[in-house]
């Protein structure tokens, strides 16, 4: 499938067409959004990502690989952003083709929470007035 660690802006239609086949009776995607308020409600002018690029993709990898099996059979693309990105540009996409709808979904809500668990990617969180802050994946 489609794993990748990118500076580049993200085209989750790009990932849809990756997985997508005649097979596939659902596809599902996520894409997660930089926001303006982080979790603790301070103001939020960007992100800053850095990555380990080869271990992300190959964990990346890993991850789809897990997803695809755990569920049923399902084809799984993920991408990832990394550099400086600012409101409401896309951090990360996913998406899963499946025979069923039910496949899709349980291995993309699983792909995500195990991306934010084991993928070396760290965000920073770079707040109005010039504060900075690394934070945690959950």
């Amino acid at each position: 499938m489609f794993y990748e660690v990118t500076e580049e802006a993200l085209d989750p239609a790009a990932l849809v067409a990756a997985v997508r086949g005649l097979g596939a009776g659902g596809l599902v995607t996520f894409v997660g959004y930089v926001r303006e308020t982080s979790d603790d409600g301070r103001p939020v002018e960007g992100l800053h990502y850095e990555a380990h690029r080869e271990l992300a993709i190959a964990e990346l990898r890993t991850i789809g690989a897990e997803a695809s099996t755990r569920f049923g059979e399902a084809r799984v693309a993920i991408a990832h952003r990394i550099g400086e990105l600012g409101l409401g540009e896309a951090a990360v996409a996913i998406a899963v083709a499946a025979a069923h709808r039910g496949v899709a979904f349980d291995a993309c809500e699983y792909a995500i929470d195990e991306l934010k668990k084991r993928v070396p990617i760290w965000k920073q969180e770079r707040y109005l007035g010039g504060d900075a802050r690394w934070r945690e994946n959950a």
